[in-house]
């Protein structure tokens, strides 16, 4: 029944907005009473953060496979993070703008754990980054946590506008932003490959 109520506010919420959707609306999607959704949630509040922090565990945890990855250079566990949002785009995009757009009607003492859980997915982006310079694969005068604020502000804004099913694969706007990353969009100058040396393919860098 609780994972019904989540399903059902979930596509609700997105279709609807937080503050216009009652509980009344969601408890009648799924034949249930308000009993049985108070029994779950002492409030619309607290399912709205029942929300947000699955869709975060989610993240975190796909995000705690790649960065623990022994076999994967600091690069490939970058594109690997990258291509895991852009994916969530379609998995579980309705829970991503409800995460995004609905998360400021939250109080404070739900807030608190939402933003730790933010806090650790970009401590492990940023350490990433930290561990991608110290090895050689980026350049050593990169400001680690201004780029990790950078590489965040890249990819979460996708969901407001990228379609999974339009002219451009996952695959290919993963390629798009990670070029974009590592190698900006100046020219190369004669000469240069525009190809960073620390890429995966390429020994130059790399301690794996």
């Amino acid at each position: 029944m609780k994972e019904k109520l989540r399903e059902v506010a979930i596509e609700l919420f997105e279709r609807k907005g937080f503050k216009e959707t009652s509980v009344q609306e969601i408890v009648e999607a799924i034949g249930a009473t308000k009993g049985a959704f108070y029994y779950y949630y002492k409030s619309k509040e607290e399912l709205l953060c029942d929300i947000c922090v699955s869709y975060l565990d989610d993240l975190l945890r796909q995000q705690a496979c790649i960065v623990q990855d022994p076999e994967k250079s600091c690069t490939e566990k970058l594109r690997a993070i990258v291509h895991m949002v852009i994916c969530n785009i379609r998995t579980r995009k309705k829970s991503a703008r409800i995460f995004f757009r609905e998360m400021r009607h939250l109080a404070d003492d739900h807030l608190a754990e939402i933003r730790a859980k933010r806090r650790l997915f970009r401590k492990r982006y940023e350490q990433l980054v930290r561990e991608g310079i110290a090895r050689g694969e980026f350049k050593p005068s990169l400001h680690a946590e201004m780029i990790t604020f950078g590489l965040l502000g890249i990819t979460n804004w996708s969901y407001y506008w990228f379609r999974p099913d339009g002219g451009i694969s996952e695959e290919e706007l993963t390629d798009i932003f990670v070029d974009f990353i590592l190698h900006g969009i100046k020219a190369p100058r004669a000469g240069e490959s525009g190809r960073n040396e620390a890429e995966p393919g390429n020994s130059g860098g790399q301690t794996e």
